[in-house]
C-alpha cells in the first residue's frame, strides 16, 4: 500500500487561514478527475472488502491481543480509510479545467507545450497539469513547479529562464496545443 499523504503535502494541499484550516483548490484535467473518482471507487469497494476479509481471517487465529496479522490488517484499514478521506477531500476541492476553457494562445493548465532547452539543444513536450496530477515520468508537469510557473501565461516563441539547483535553464516555447 502506498504511503498516505499528510495535510499540507502536494497530495493534500492546505494552509491555515483567518477562519482556520483552508484547503487549497486542486486543479484537475477531465482525465485526472476521472482517474481520481475511479481510485476512490476502487479503494472504497475492492480494497475495503480485501482488508475486511484480512481482519476476519486474522480474528480466526484466536486472541487478538497478541495477533500480529490482526494488528497489520487493522493498520492497513486505518491507512486505507485515511487515503479515501484524503482523496474525497481533494475531489471536493477540485476544479476541473474544461476543454472550452483551454486556449492555445498561452501556456495554461490543460495545454501541451513543446519546449526547447536553449543550452542543451533538446526538445521535450509536457502536458501542463495541476499539482495533484503531476508525474514527470509521464511528462506531466505541474503548474506549480519552477518550470510550470515560469511558462504559465507565456506565448509561443517566448524564451523563459528558470532557476534550478544546477544553474539557470533557458527554454524556448516552440508550440502550444490543447491536451
Amino acid at each position: 500500500m502506498p504511503p498516505t499523504a499528510a495535510h499540507g503535502s502536494a497530495a493534500f494541499p492546505c494552509s491555515w487561514g483567518n477562519g482556520g484550516f483552508v484547503v487549497k483548490e486542486v486543479i484537475l484535467t477531465p482525465e485526472g478527475h476521472k482517474r481520481l473518482k475511479a481510485e476512490i471507487e476502487h479503494l472504497a469497494t475492492v480494497k475495503r472488502r480485501e482488508v475486511a476479509e484480512r481482519i476476519k481471517q486474522a480474528r480466526e487465529f484466536g486472541d487478538i491481543a497478541e495477533n500480529s496479522e490482526y494488528d497489520d490488517a487493522k493498520n492497513e484499514q486505518a491507512m486505507l480509510e485515511h487515503r479515501i478521506a484524503t482523496l474525497e477531500e481533494r475531489l471536493k476541492s477540485a476544479r476541473v479545467i474544461e476543454k472550452r476553457e483551454i486556449t492555445t494562445d498561452v501556456v495554461s493548465v490543460g495545454t501541451i507545450v513543446r519546449l526547447r532547452d536553449v543550452d542543451a539543444k533538446e526538445t521535450i513536450e509536457y502536458a501542463i497539469v495541476g499539482s495533484a496530477e503531476a508525474n514527470p515520468a509521464e511528462n506531466k508537469l505541474s503548474n506549480e513547479s519552477p518550470v510550470g510557473r515560469a511558462i504559465l501565461g507565456r506565448k509561443k516563441g517566448e524564451t523563459v529562464e528558470v532557476s534550478a539547483p544546477r544553474g539557470s535553464l533557458k527554454y524556448k516555447i516552440m508550440d502550444i496545443k490543447a491536451a
